[in-house]
């Protein structure tokens, strides 16, 4: 079975609508290399053909859109890469330039594309998920969307584009998000607006027919939304008791992260009274991420927070192929999705601990030149 099914179909004016379904439903639809490389050929043809005026991406099943990449894989190159230098760093992963060079270019093609991309964004969307959901015009969120960038997990950091998009958001959430992978359902990606459209899961298949049925495409951005907007107006009562816990923390995370240092940050939001469970988990993500990856994530937001959307991608390409030749990313795979013992032997116990000749390692480029500066 194939792990991606690619169709396309007439409309009722005689344009053509391209659709993408993610097809690795045991798998929560995790991205793999081939799923990325089959598609990138298709959207660049789809984006470049002017009779086909809008994409629909979504995933198999009803339990995600797609739960990340394919970490699995890149965990085996990782650990078959070689012996380590003084620095700690194996040689370079051939797969992990390949992955994240593929993977990058198809979300900056999706950012870029041009004609309206839905993206239906229900269940679980994590990782590389959201570089799709994020990079698409379309954005659909439904009552069982759970949004969330847990690279911290496993020794990790939101790329993606993670550094370009969670720089755009209010002070202090994109940090927050980023170092807890804290769960973002409809309401809370609605107001971040992650999600631009809020519509119901069983709306999910009257959507396909009722853009066949558009006749005129002229102005493909009005068309969509049109249906968009009908379906959204319909689904109102789906979200009527969904809470807003991210915005109803707003406040208290904005004054909790107003330190200069990130240890000190960290620990306050590990030390804040709450009686609400949402933030009980953000702070036992807090407590079992990698120290490492924190101050990782913290430099690359930073360094990235003027950055053009190009540049992004470049800096993380870089960025992620550095953290695969590091014992932290591999040991963050192992302990959460390999072994599954939820015991990560982190490189540092702490963030006093991290090492700056390291951290200042991994954000060295591998290349003179860029393999995406093309972009």
């Amino acid at each position: 079975m194939s792990s991606l099914i690619i169709e396309e179909y007439a409309t009722e004016g005689g344009n053509r609508i391209g659709h993408i379904r993610l097809n690795a439903e045991r798998s929560l639809n995790a991205l793999t290399l081939t799923m990325i490389e089959q598609m990138l050929p298709i959207l660049t043809a789809w984006q470049r053909d002017p009779q086909l005026v809008a994409v629909l991406l979504d995933g198999a099943g009803d339990r995600a859109f797609c739960a990340g990449g394919d970490v699995v894989s890149l965990y085996h190159a990782m650990v078959n890469a070689g012996p380590t230098d003084e620095r700690g760093l194996t040689p370079i992963p051939e797969l992990a330039v390949r992955f994240f060079e593929q993977e990058y270019r198809l979300d900056y093609l999706l950012h870029t594309f041009g004609k309206p991309v839905l993206c239906w964004g229900g269940g679980i969307v994590m990782g590389g998920g959201m570089g799709l959901l994020m990079a698409s015009s379309h954005r659909i969120v439904t009552e069982t969307s759970r949004l969330a960038m847990p690279e911290a997990a496993i020794g990790l950091y939101p790329d993606v584009g993670g550094s370009w998009f969670l720089n755009r958001l209010p002070p202090g959430l994109g940090e927050f998000i980023a170092l807890t992978g804290c769960a973002i359902n409809a309401r809370d990606a609605d107001w971040l607006g992650w999600g631009n459209r809020m519509i119901a899961t069983d709306k999910r298949e009257q959507l396909l027919p009722a853009l066949l049925a558009i006749t005129d495409w002229c102005q493909p951005e009005v068309a969509v939304n049109g249906v968009l907007r009908q379906f959204e107006a319909a689904s109102v009562a789906a979200f009527a008791d969904l809470p807003a816990p991210l915005q109803s923390h707003q406040s208290q995370i904005r004054r909790l992260l107003d330190k200069d240092q990130l240890q000190d940050q960290v620990a306050a939001l590990v030390g804040a009274e709450s009686d609400d469970p949402w933030y009980h988990k953000v702070q036992q993500n807090l407590a079992a991420g990698s120290p490492l990856a924190m101050a990782v994530i913290a430099k690359q937001l930073r360094r990235c927070r003027h950055c053009s959307l190009a540049e992004v991608f470049q800096k993380e390409l870089a960025l992620s192929v550095q953290l695969c030749r590091c014992r932290e990313f591999a040991e963050g795979v192992r302990a959460r999705l390999i072994d599954k013992d939820q015991l990560p032997d982190w490189t540092f116990s702490s963030l006093a601990q991290v090492d700056d000749s390291l951290l200042n390692a991994l954000f060295e480029s591998p290349w003179a030149m860029s393999p995406l500066m093309d972009l």
